[in-house]
């Protein structure tokens, strides 16, 4: 079976040309576990030199692993993303050998790539980072501590720049507008985001997560699952389910899979927000019982639910995790995903590369759809949002 890496590269200068150096990591695809780090001073180098150079390092240690893997190649530099993607000619005559050298490393088709936020490559900038003070001091980089376990890409990590910029200082530009690139990319894979059907607590509008009370489905959940299926079986386009452990998520899960001949696979990470004390309050009874630990909440993605609940940055946190393993499992097909509010709201908040607070914007209603397609050179549209029809 072909493994699936996911390069994670970032390069820097400070100066432009001036003391440079690259980081690289290497993940699973599935698991999100780190199997490799790579960093280097360059000495005097350019940004852009930078960013390439890490790439290769990256592209090399996932060739290591596996010299017949496919990896998803991820980087906050959009120049490079859409020089290697060939979206953009390469017209500076010291880029064209270095992306000769990244295209030779691993087969033709082996490798996609996908532009992403520098405050989502902060693994790869710490490494940049620690590499050009390790060669400022005249040391060689040697990593901190070995590479091991699950790290989700966006991770807060050490010697972060300011947001927005590299640890250079530039600015980084917004991803080129889906379907401008290549004709020949491939179907995306696309994400069908269900939200479960009611429970008893749905309709009083209370606060139920995954630390409270595992609540079945009601009546008129069962009828909305069942209506869903309806919809979801005549459209035929549905390759997979996959559905939140949780017991309201599982029977809608069932409901679905039954007729479309399919067997959920169950995935903790889209388990709804733990709401701590709040489970089961309404919003009127937290402000009461909390009033300081609501305000910091609505305040702050890091705010944590009275009692040891969740903050909305370890939700997105783990979402991303459960997003990016799901893409990898089945790329280019259709997965029904039935899970809760605050994920399907991460979801479309992450794709449409929106504030934390935009959380508190969106209406989902008790077995909605939404969905968001993901290509492969790291395009995203979002598709659907919040469609009820199939209830009415």
């Amino acid at each position: 079976m072909t493994r699936k890496f996911v390069v994670e590269a970032d390069g820097g200068s400070r100066g432009n040309p001036g003391p440079a150096g690259y980081g690289a990591v290497v993940r699973d695809a599935v698991t999100g576990e780190v199997l490799a780090e790579r960093a280097e001073y360059l000495g005097t180098a350019t940004n852009n030199v930078a960013e390439y150079r890490g790439l290769i390092a990256g592209l090399r240690a996932a060739r290591e692993l596996d010299p017949e893997a496919t990896v998803l190649a991820r980087l906050d530099s959009k120049l490079v993303v859409e020089q290697m993607t060939g979206r953009w000619k390469i017209k500076h005559p010291a880029m064209r050998p270095l992306a000769s050298q990244a295209r030779e490393i691993l087969p033709e088709g082996a490798v996609r790539y996908e532009w992403i936020p520098r405050e989502k490559n902060k693994h790869a900038d710490r490494l940049a980072n620690e590499a050009m003070d390790a060669g400022r001091r005249g040391e060689r980089w040697e990593p901190s501590a070995p590479p091991a376990g699950p790290v989700p890409a966006d991770t807060p990590s050490a010697g972060e720049s300011p947001p927005g910029t590299s640890p250079a200082g530039r600015e980084q530009p917004p991803p080129a507008p889906t379907g401008w690139g290549p004709a020949d990319q491939g179907p995306p894979t696309t994400l069908v985001l269900l939200r479960h059907g009611e429970t008893a607590l749905t309709p009083q509008k209370r606060f139920s997560g995954s630390g409270g009370e595992d609540l079945p489905l009601s009546p008129a959940g069962l009828q909305q699952a069942e209506a869903a299926a309806r919809v979801l079986a005549a459209r035929g386009t549905v390759d997979a389910v996959v559905s939140s452990p949780l017991a309201r998520c599982r029977q809608t899960a069932q409901v679905i899979a039954a007729r479309l001949g399919a067997e959920p696979r169950i995935d903790e990470g889209w388990r709804e927000t733990d709401f701590g004390a709040w489970d089961g309050l309404t919003f009127g009874e937290v402000r009461e019982r909390h009033p300081e630990d609501l305000d910091a909440w609505l305040r702050s993605p890091e705010a944590r639910p009275t009692g040891g609940g969740e903050s909305f940055a370890e939700v997105a946190r783990r979402v991303a995790l459960a997003r990016d393993k799901t893409i990898a499992r089945y790329a280019g097909r259709t997965v029904l995903v039935v899970t809760h509010v605050t994920p399907v709201k991460t979801l479309l908040r992450l794709a449409l590369d929106a504030p934390p607070e935009a959380l508190f914007r969106m209406e989902l209603s008790a077995a909605s759809l939404s969905a968001i397609a993901y290509y492969r050179d790291g395009g995203v549209t979002v598709r659907l949002f919040n469609d009820t029809a199939h209830l009415r």
